[in-house]
């Protein structure tokens, strides 16, 4: 039996006999994609990973495309290897650019080299997208952290991990000032509102509140106000895990107290900023705040988002605050929740109205304790996949022919995940 069906006969094998045949068959199709086509060999022996119909390797996308064989890499050499130098490369990327968020395979000048950045002209030929997100940063180390627990191994932990470890500390503490001390602007011409920061570049004014500022969301739109609470949250949890390899496999002290500082003091902030009244839900998370008494209540299909919280280890899924925001933000308060008559859930800025994302209803499942719910969640991503055994970016409340992106290899993986978690419901 070949690679990608040995890893996933078990689960195959319990949709079928759950009467699941479709969806069998989908997570099979899904549960490989990353695997067959979008990893690809690198000149100097590590693994680039585009996100599918894209030429280009996000630090985010290619963290959460192989984060669903991590299960196996322990038992499958090939892919306990692929893994391990995908990591290298990301930490290497780290280096090179701290603020992009999307790279090149080579120096080949390709993307978005004319934006108006505060950049290098070595950072230009590599870089394909210089839209600084705090999650381009917690992802590689959420991977290596889950890499590292699963298989035992430290190949990757190397100098490029270590230096790369200093330099994300050092551009959160920065943005924890970023009017003040930040360089980062960014600015796009003749694009859509979203692509481009405002004030020069630099954002929407914001005051110190502890927590770290970023530029952009998960879904490479622009943020509008520069506090935005799931990527903090994030931080938080990902500077605990930082904390824990750099302890474990490579002590700095100075860095260790470092961590510890800035960790605490965006939780602070977390607690001091994020959570706003509604006169509906009680207490929630709001989704972007400025620390000037501005808030943002909404949530974007993109990952880190509010609801995945639990999923990311952030907090637990029963927390109360969570609990009261989760309903608020699958309902129309949310303005980018839809319902049709072929699906309902988040959707995106990013995307048309009305389309919801896959990834967001994947998640939606993966953070629930409601089996009717997972069981719900599971049916519909079987039926909105437009006769293609594929996840999409985004597709049509009413008409799941409609959709964005047929090649998204970070929907497709997340697909599997979920089921992996949702066939113990059946």
């Amino acid at each position: 039996m070949e690679l990608m069906e040995r890893m996933t006969e078990k689960v195959y094998q319990k949709l079928l006999a759950a009467g699941k045949e479709k969806t069998a068959e989908m997570y099979r199709q899904c549960f490989r994609s990353t695997w067959d086509t979008t990893l690809q060999r690198a000149a100097d022996g590590t693994v680039f990973l585009i996100t599918g119909d894209i030429p280009a390797m996000w630090l985010r996308d290619s963290s959460a495309q192989v984060y669903h064989y991590l299960p196996f890499a322990k038992e499958e050499p090939v892919v306990e290897e692929a893994i391990c130098k995908l990591i290298m490369r990301q930490y290497s990327y780290v280096n090179l650019d701290a603020y992009a968020n999307a790279f090149n395979r080579e120096a080949n000048a390709k993307g978005h080299g004319r934006d108006s950045s505060s950049w290098t002209e070595e950072q230009k030929v590599w870089v394909w997208e210089r839209k600084y997100e705090i999650d381009s940063l917690c992802y590689p180390i959420r991977l290596a952290h889950a890499f590292w627990k699963e298989t035992g191994s430290v190949e990757w932990c190397n100098e490029d991990f270590r230096k790369a470890a200093e330099r994300i500390v050092e551009v959160w503490e920065i943005e924890q000032y970023h009017l003040e001390k930040s360089d980062y602007f960014f600015e796009r011409a003749n694009c859509k509102p979203k692509d481009t920061l405002t004030h020069n570049g630099k954002g929407e004014p914001v005051v110190y509140t502890g927590m770290t500022w970023s530029g952009f969301r998960p879904s490479d739109d622009a943020c509008k106000y520069g506090y935005l609470i799931p990527a903090n949250f994030f931080a938080v949890r990902s500077l605990e895990q930082l904390a824990e390899m750099v302890h474990e496999l490579c002590p700095n002290e100075a860095l260790e107290a470092r961590i510890a500082k800035l960790h605490d003091e965006i939780k602070a902030g977390i607690e001091k900023y994020a959570v706003v009244h509604h006169e509906e839900y009680g207490d929630v998370y709001a989704y972007e705040v400025d620390g000037m008494g501005n808030y943002h209540f909404m949530d974007d299909a993109n990952v880190p988002s509010l609801l995945s919280l639990p999923y990311l280890e952030c907090l637990d899924v029963n927390d109360p605050i969570y609990q009261n925001t989760r309903r608020m933000l699958l309902s129309s308060v949310n303005p980018f929740y839809f319902e049709g008559k072929a699906a309902k859930g988040i959707g995106s800025p990013h995307t048309p109205e009305n389309y919801v994302w896959p990834i967001s209803l994947c998640i939606q499942g993966l953070t629930s304790t409601d089996k009717d719910e997972i069981r719900s969640l599971l049916e519909t991503l079987t039926s909105i996949d437009a006769d293609t055994n594929l996840m999409h970016e985004g597709v049509n409340v009413d008409d799941p022919t409609q959709f964005t992106r047929p090649w998204f290899a970070w929907a497709n993986s997340i697909f599997a995940e979920f089921v992996n978690h949702a066939v113990n419901y059946l």
